[in-house]
């Protein structure tokens, strides 16, 4: 698992991102954490300048990527 990274969010607690498997690690303020694939690192740049960090997630990384529970 990469280095998580706190963020500032009511629905997000913490995210990190592997570069050598391109994959975007998010751990929810409920605990639970999925694995967020084939995400290239511009766009875990993009989430974490978002004003919303929930919001960016709902909107452009759930849709598009495919995940796994971790």
């Amino acid at each position: 698992m990469p280095r998580m990274r706190r963020v500032e969010s009511s629905s997000v607690d913490a995210v990190g991102f592997d570069a050598a498997r391109n994959e975007l690690t998010i751990r929810f303020v409920s605990g639970e954490t999925y694995i967020y694939g084939m995400l290239p690192r511009a766009e875990y740049e993009r989430l974490l300048a978002a004003d919303s960090v929930g919001a960016f997630v709902n909107r452009r990384i759930k849709p598009r990527y495919p995940v796994r529970k971790a």
